[in-house]
């Protein structure tokens, strides 16, 4: 820094004067975050107990097969499951499917059925709860269609249709639609009145009310209804494939029942139970994600 100084008119002389030199400061560390210790005996009682019921599983059935028998064997088996899952997707002919082409098959039909059904059953729930006259005028019909089982449906369909896949997908139609229904329904009319009478106090529309009110506070139950139909859509469709045939799980199960070919049923129950327990954890992550309960 140059600083001037005047002493008179003809007299100037110039200084130099440092600035003044801050101590160095120190460098604060950043704090650093504690971990969380992990619990262990959590983690021992989410894995240990699963697999020593699997283990319990397959102890009693190796038991029970050790002296041979129409039944295979634990290790017979898993060794017809590596054969099986070596070639997944193979296509020998219209009845020669991969059981990977097999279960997409079925997934589809399952897709197709239960789309069907959310968009018929969740508006008809709306309307169900919303709407007093409605309620009075379908509920009857819910109860006494409802107790009916889902392959009773099926002959419909097929009279309908005229063909086995139409006459699957109306099946799981027909028995996913009810879940959601009476879930919406029953979600509508647990909303608090005090929510209508502002929405009535705000003149607001019966589309408005829908969407703004109605909407986010039935989610959780939609989400329910939606979760029961899927699993109940799951188990309808390995028996309507049975019946009908074509490609899919169901028809491959018979199919291999015709073939006196126990380990590959074996291996298919087990696939039926992981697709429908994967479908199972995937909805309730997402009713998880938008319900609104601590």
């Amino acid at each position: 820094m140059v600083s001037a100084v005047f002493h008179s008119p003809r007299d100037v002389s110039i200084e130099l004067v440092k600035p003044p030199v801050s101590p160095p400061q120190k460098v604060k560390a950043k704090p650093q975050t504690a971990r969380m210790p992990i619990d262990w005996r959590g983690v021992w009682l989410r894995v240990l107990p699963p697999v020593l019921g699997l283990a319990l599983l397959i102890g009693i059935w190796a038991l029970a097969t050790q002296k041979g028998g129409p039944f295979p064997t634990p290790s017979a088996t898993f060794d017809a499951a590596v054969k099986l899952f070596a070639d997944p997707f193979r296509s020998n002919g219209p009845n020669d499917q991969g059981i990977g082409w097999n279960i997409l098959a079925s997934l589809q039909r399952v897709a197709l059925g239960f789309g069907l059904a959310a968009l018929v059953g969740i508006p008809l729930g709306f309307i169900i709860g919303r709407f007093e006259f409605a309620s009075r005028m379908i509920s009857p019909l819910i109860s006494l269609l409802k107790p009916v089982s889902p392959l009773a449906w099926l002959p419909i369909g097929l009279l309908v249709f005229k063909s086995a896949n139409p006459a699957a997908i109306w099946t799981i139609f027909i028995c996913s639609i009810w879940p959601m229904v009476v879930n919406t329904a029953v979600g509508v009319q647990r909303v608090p009145e005090d929510y209508l009478n502002v929405a009535r106090v705000l003149k607001l529309s019966e589309w408005k009310v829908i969407t703004r009110i109605l909407l986010p506070a039935v989610l959780p139950y939609i989400l329910t209804g939606v979760r029961l139909s899927v699993g109940t859509a799951w188990l309808v469709i390995v028996a309507a494939e049975m019946l009908t045939g074509g490609v899919g799980i169901g028809f491959w199960v018979w199919d291999e029942w015709n073939n006196l070919n126990v380990a590959h049923i074996i291996i298919a129950i087990f696939v039926i139970g992981i697709v429908g327990l994967a479908l199972e954890w995937v909805l309730m992550a997402v009713a998880k994600r938008f319900s609104f309960e601590d």
